[in-house]
């Protein structure tokens, strides 16, 4: 057994010479520290970044407020020296509500869709019922398509054949009475649903606060809706002006009743129970 082995290393110094390092203390907010080096004595009430690494905010019994940087044991608790480490980030809270305001499905997974349908008019409408109801079609394995005009609805359930399982909920803008998709939308049967909103666009199913306005504009019949629109409130091209609406939107509470009203129906309607055959789908969502 050599020298080193049975003394340990004579280079390290003896055990008692060791620096013990100082207790890491978390500094939440109000905690009281000294700065080891000034003396100043304060609370912690914030951080901050920069270049140089992280710095603790600490306020005293005047008021004044100076940044020290977290450096290991430069503060003092109880006259004994500690290391200040920033808290960690708490987790964001996982919402209990959709979008939609029910109740959220933790860990949800996709499913093979039903065979019944939801069909809108245009790609915004679809847009705009998934960024609220997305959550909820999920959940219930429904698929929304859109139609590309309401002039297709005949042709498309003549395609579809709604039956028992297999039912159609349609939204319709300016469902009205003696509007033209008053009468492209009656008699179509006891598996289709139609249901809708009197706005002129979906557009204007949003409410204006949610988009700091006052009102929708009122545009002249013969103008197109969307591009006077714009025009009226200043923002640019329809394109603009959809990335206003559609960003503007962010729960049930920034639509109005009708809307809303409406696309609760269809999904009652498409996922009611006990219906043949809609255990069979396209595929998942």
């Amino acid at each position: 057994m050599g020298t080193r082995d049975r003394y340990g290393d004579i280079f390290a110094g003896h055990e008692r010479s060791k620096k013990t390092p100082a207790p890491r203390v978390t500094a939440e907010r109000d905690l009281v520290v000294e700065d080891a080096a000034s003396g100043f004595c304060g609370a912690v009430v914030g951080f901050d970044r920069s270049y140089d690494g992280e710095f603790v905010k600490l306020e005293d019994a005047r008021g004044a407020v100076r940044l020290f940087a977290l450096r290991e044991a430069a503060f003092l608790i109880d006259g004994r020296p500690v290391t200040l480490v920033r808290p960690a980030a708490a987790a964001p809270k996982q919402q209990a509500r959709s979008a939609s305001g029910s109740t959220r499905v933790a860990g949800l997974r996709a499913r093979v869709a039903k065979a019944s349908r939801i069909w809108v008019e245009g790609v915004h409408d679809a847009a705009l019922v998934e960024r609220v109801w997305g959550h909820d079609l999920r959940v219930e394995g429904v698929v929304v398509e859109h139609l590309e005009g309401l002039d297709n609805l005949a042709e498309r359930l003549t395609e579809f054949e709604p039956g028992p399982g297999r039912r159609v909920g349609v939204l319709v803008d300016h469902l009205v009475t003696g509007s033209k998709e008053t009468q492209l939308t009656t008699g179509l049967g006891p598996h289709v649903l139609v249901t809708g909103h009197p706005y002129i666009d979906v557009w204007q199913a949003v409410r204006p606060a949610a988009l700091r306005i006052e009102a929708w504009p009122q545009v002249p019949r013969g103008e197109d809706w969307k591009t006077g629109v714009c025009r009226r409130l200043g923002w640019g091209t329809p394109q603009d002006g959809w990335r206003r609406v559609y960003d503007a939107v962010e729960s049930f509470r920034d639509l109005e009743a009708p809307l809303i009203g409406a696309v609760e129906r269809l999904i009652d309607f498409v996922t009611e129970p006990d219906q043949p055959g809609e255990a069979t789908g396209a595929g998942p969502v």
